[in-house]
């Protein structure tokens, strides 16, 4: 999720995370983030543009600085 301080799309955070299969990212990573509110999406009323990014969101932020 530190990845996402920063907008990146979807290629760059399978290889930040290591993954391949773009399917289980988004089901088994990528969708529990985002309904947790700790990532957002830059384009939300269209989840599935090719252009669409994540952020982490204020929330997802105070998290992360509380795991350091």
């Amino acid at each position: 999720m530190r990845s996402c301080l920063q907008e990146q799309g979807i290629n760059a955070l399978l290889e930040c995370a290591e993954r391949t299969n773009r399917t289980k990212f988004r089901r088994q990573i990528l969708t529990p983030l985002l309904e947790q509110g700790l990532l957002e999406r830059t384009i939300p009323d269209r989840p599935t543009s090719k252009n669409q990014k994540y952020r982490t969101t204020e929330q997802g932020k105070r998290k992360l600085r509380h795991e350091q």
